[in-house]
């Protein structure tokens, strides 16, 4: 019997997937990573990931489903490589994505790694994406879910084929609402749990609080026209993304939006809507699943943020870059942020957003 390390994350998600793999034969272990912070106070509001009643939650459950359960302390390697890229990348006027750096460098490594150090077969998680093998191109492939309302494969790009070959993700042919369905039968207390939009480490979802209460070299500094004029005072540039429209405090006569963060002159850049669209972008630390690398010019759908739709784009190989030019502008390109690349509900690949072209 082969077995299987579920990441349990006291949430209904990752507590069907157990269900589900239990129920096709394999043996479960259940997981809960201890990540949360010993020097930061619970949040009030605790539907995390990674709160601290998800340990009791998913503990729960293993009992409910009858699989043994450990919880790992993941403590220090989540903060090396989320909380304090997290804290970085805003310091350098850029804006993180913590969830792909968990999934990367947390999630489908160290904690496969736990899974090989068990003797398990493979890891499985509550994403909503489809992995499966294609013999004709012999590699392992990532589609869509089948809920695009909850298709989350856009935080998936980084998967390697060797993580791919050892992941489950059963719930990529199901939908939120049967889920929820599932969980209310077997008579699990998490069925109707809410799910967290926020960021699981930052309490109340204030990041500004977050990082404030972590770095005490913010400082004020001038926000400029697109014409390099100073117009005002802002105050800190890790407060400020592209795109951003409200809680400037600016009176310009027109709607004003922040066009670019320039973290040299501790200067944030202020414009009028049209100045936020961008015809491509630069993207850095490419992965790619469809193939080993980018060779030639490609024609795909390009996704810049979780919430956005996929546009037409066309994608050049360009030595450590990938070009990505828009069939169309595009709103508020965000450098930090991730761009991925699909072939209709195929991942194609991914990268960190640069520079706007």
């Amino acid at each position: 019997m082969q077995k299987v390390l579920v990441a349990m994350s006291g949430g209904v998600d990752s507590s069907i997937t157990a269900h589900l793999l239990k129920e096709k034969g394999y043996e479960i272990v259940g997981v809960t990573m201890q990540i949360w912070p010993e020097d930061q106070p619970p949040a009030e509001n605790e539907t995390g990931c990674c709160s601290l009643s998800a340990v009791d939650d998913a503990r729960s459950v293993a009992n409910k489903l009858g699989i043994p359960f450990y919880v790992v302390n993941f403590r220090s390697i989540f903060k090396e490589k989320v909380i304090d890229y997290f804290i970085e990348e805003y310091m350098q006027g850029r804006t993180p994505n913590p969830c792909i750096a968990c999934n990367k460098l947390v999630k489908f490594e160290a904690l496969l790694n736990k899974g090989y150090q068990l003797g398990l077969d493979f890891i499985a998680t509550g994403h909503y994406s489809r992995i499966y093998y294609d013999r004709d191109r012999k590699r392992y492939l990532m589609r869509k879910a089948v809920d695009l309302n909850k298709d989350q494969t856009y935080a998936l790009y980084v998967f390697t084929q060797e993580q791919l070959s050892k992941t489950l993700m059963p719930l990529g042919d199901f939908t939120k609402p049967e889920i929820r369905t599932m969980a209310q039968e077997l008579g699990l207390t998490v069925a109707n749990k809410p799910e967290s939009q926020e960021i699981c480490f930052v309490p109340n979802n204030n990041y500004r609080d977050f990082l404030q209460s972590k770095v005490n070299s913010i400082k004020k500094g001038p926000f400029l026209d697109i014409h390099g004029n100073k117009i005002g005072t802002h105050e800190g540039i890790p407060f400020y993304t592209i795109g951003q429209r409200k809680g400037l405090g600016l009176a310009l006569g027109y709607p004003a939006y922040v066009v670019d963060i320039i973290p040299d002159k501790n200067a944030v850049v202020i414009g009028k809507q049209e100045d936020i669209f961008s015809n491509g972008l630069y993207s850095y630390f490419n992965n790619f699943i469809l193939f080993d690398n980018l060779q030639e010019p490609m024609e795909v759908q390009a996704k810049i943020r979780y919430k956005s739709d996929p546009v037409d784009a066309i994608i050049y190989p360009e030595k450590e870059r990938v070009r990505v030019e828009f069939a169309e502008p595009v709103k508020a390109v965000t450098p930090g942020q991730a761009v991925v690349y699909y072939l209709d509900d195929l991942v194609v690949g991914g990268g960190t957003i640069g520079e706007k072209i």
